[in-house]
């Protein structure tokens, strides 16, 4: 490790230069304190990190719970099972159902009452505040007492204290 025109010093195979870095370099090593950890205190951040995300993750999920739990109340409170399939007597030739009333609550909502009774569909519409009336109409391939039909009906929007027009099948 000599440089051009500098002679090693005597006994040590270093120049003058790279005698005086060793020393620096030694010095340095010996005066600097490793550095200290405590695992106390890094536990501690790492657990309050931790409860904080879950904390926030819980949070979240009662949210999009809540106002899951809040559209199933508008639209049925429940993810019972639907009566058997309507009768295609309930599809209007647009290929729209016409069962179906959307409703605006700030969003909009789709309240099926194709198959249920009248019982059923006031209390799914009484949920949305809209106002049911009730008629009835004969069809084929229908369950007597069954929404057949609504009025107004998708893709119309139906907002709170509406009239909607329910047709029942008579038989």
């Amino acid at each position: 490790m000599t440089s051009h025109g500098s002679r090693p010093s005597a006994g040590t195979g270093y120049s003058p230069f790279e005698q005086e870095l060793v020393n620096a370099m030694n010095d340095f090593v010996s005066s600097s304190e490793a550095p200290r950890f405590d695992a106390a205190v890094i536990a501690r951040g790492a657990r309050r990190k931790r409860a904080t995300a879950i904390a926030g993750i819980s949070a979240a999920l009662v949210v999009v719970g809540g106002g899951t739990a809040l559209a199933a109340g508008v639209v049925g409170g429940s993810h019972a099972a639907r009566p058997a399939a309507v009768s295609h007597a309930t599809t209007t030739t647009t290929g729209k159902n016409a069962t179906t009333v959307l409703y605006s609550n700030g969003g909009t909502t789709r309240i099926e009452l194709g198959g249920l009774n009248s019982t059923g569909a006031r209390a799914l519409l009484d949920k949305a505040r809209i106002t049911p009336e009730f008629g009835k109409a004969s069809a084929t391939g229908c369950k007597p007492g069954s929404v057949i039909a609504v009025s107004p009906h998708a893709p119309t929007v139906v907002h709170r204290g509406a009239t909607v027009k329910v047709t029942l099948c008579a038989g």
